[in-house]
């Protein structure tokens, strides 16, 4: 079983206009409101390639009731931490004539220090059942800094690979606890360590504790720098279509390989077939399954030449 935790969990609502021209009204064609956060994104994604996972996170309120049910209807383990804050609500304005999609996101409730115990005490039970562990995403309010870090040195204590998806001083702070797997886009690197030096943020990341870092680079793919050696998988095509969510669907085929023990190019070629194909799904969490069996086969991986 793989693990996702969603520290903070959102309602998703999705917009779909034919265009969107700054400074004028919108007549919306289609409205989605879903239970979200990156890792609700990643257990949906893994539970369609075929791995159990369970759902853990904080929810509270109305919105986080939705969250609960919803998760529970699609077929998802749902162990979630109610609280007294309502549930955020993030909102994707996609764009139809250029294919843009902007996200919107609510900064989420503060959560109290009896609720953060409450939620450890869940995770360390769940943590004696799973595979892997996936944190991603945002802290809510009331959360230190290295709240991360306590859950990977959690999953460290009880040998659970710990896969990381956040940014700044949160994934910082983890670093030292000795994650299996960092992933951040380019941009979150930018804002994380202020280079624009894929390779070389990656290698930061790695002397920091990460045992290995997957950077993903938009339409140029993504990088992988692990003890086992440094490949560059690239999709065959520019995939036009809704990117949030790919890089949660990268994520989930990234936690798939840990399971499995996949060799890295495999795992890396994967998460870059599921991650386009995520783009062409209208919703985050969901991956476009016709596109992402063409890309298996187009995928192409190689060995990364970093310099000594």
């Amino acid at each position: 079983m793989i693990t996702t935790i969603t520290l903070n969990a959102a309602v998703d609502v999705t917009y779909t206009m034919d265009r969107v021209v700054a400074g004028t009204s919108h007549r919306v064609t289609d409205v989605h409101r879903r239970a979200g956060g990156k890792g609700v994104n990643v257990a949906r994604v893994l539970m369609a390639l075929g791995h159990p996972a369970t759902v853990t996170g904080l929810v509270g309120g109305t919105p986080g009731a939705m969250v609960r049910s919803e998760l529970a209807d699609a077929g998802l383990r749902v162990e979630l931490v109610e609280i007294a804050g309502d549930t955020r609500q993030t909102v994707t304005v996609v764009d139809q004539a250029s294919g843009d999609a902007s996200v919107f996101l609510e900064p989420g409730p503060s959560v109290t220090t009896a609720e953060w115990t409450a939620f450890k005490g869940v995770c360390r039970r769940l943590l004696a059942e799973s595979r892997v562990v996936v944190l991603s995403g945002s802290l809510p309010a009331g959360l230190p800094d290295d709240a991360y870090a306590e859950l990977v040195a959690l999953a460290a204590e009880r040998d659970v690979p710990a896969v990381l998806d956040t940014v700044g001083a949160p994934l910082l702070n983890a670093l030292g606890a000795g994650p299996a797997l960092v992933k951040p886009n380019r941009e979150e690197l930018r804002e994380t360590l202020g280079t624009d030096d894929a390779v070389a943020g990656a290698r930061h990341l790695l002397r920091a504790g990460a045992r290995a870092v997957v950077v993903s680079l938009g339409a140029d793919g993504m990088i992988a720098l692990t003890a086992e050696g440094d490949w560059r998988a690239v999709p065959p095509r520019r995939i036009p279509g809704n990117p949030t969510g790919a890089g949660d669907a990268a994520i989930a085929a990234l936690s798939a390989g840990i399971a499995e023990d996949i060799p890295w190019p495999e795992r890396l070629r994967r998460a870059v077939a599921v991650s386009a194909a995520a783009v062409r799904a209208p919703l985050a969490g969901d991956f476009d399954s016709a596109t992402y069996h063409e890309l298996l086969g187009l995928v192409e991986t190689e060995p990364l030449r970093t310099g000594p």
